[in-house]
């Protein structure tokens, strides 16, 4: 999501700066991974800039890599709920279940933002004794001027 702040090209650019503002306004607590770090911090360094101090700017909170969520990662993909290139993904949904996160938000389409990975990634939680995780897009969380 953090690329979504600053594309203005992309559909959901303006939902994703409503998301972060409804964030400052106090409206959700907001969680990134010490696995959207790491990607982040590949990124050309100008974006690495932008991406990491809206980290800071809207009070995001860092869950911390650990073993608990590799290998929790690792099974989603071994059940098939990720590829297995997508370990960065897996991790991430991961340490969110393990820290009792209510919600993802992501745009990811391809992988996470999916009925089978929402339906699968609950099922096999619940399997191993966390909750179910919500995964939405911005889209789905903002509040809309009509609802």
């Amino acid at each position: 999501m953090f690329n979504y702040y600053f594309d203005t090209d992309r559909d959901a650019h303006a939902d994703t700066v409503k998301l972060f503002e409804e964030i400052r306004a106090g409206k959700y607590q907001a969680f990134t991974s010490g696995y959207a770090i790491e990607e982040l911090l590949a990124a050309p360094e100008e974006k690495r800039i932008k991406m990491l101090g809206l980290i800071e700017k809207f009070d995001i909170t860092i869950l911390p890599t650990s073993e608990e969520a590799d290998k929790l990662g690792a099974l989603y993909q071994e059940h098939g709920i990720l590829p297995s290139r997508s370990t960065t993904d897996a991790c991430h949904i991961a340490v969110a279940t393990i820290s009792d996160v209510e919600m993802i938000s992501s745009l990811n389409f391809e992988h996470i933002v999916r009925k089978k990975t929402i339906l699968m990634v609950g099922n096999l939680n619940i399997q191993m004794g966390y909750r179910p995780i919500d995964i939405r897009s911005p889209m789905e969380v903002v509040e809309r001027e009509n609802s």
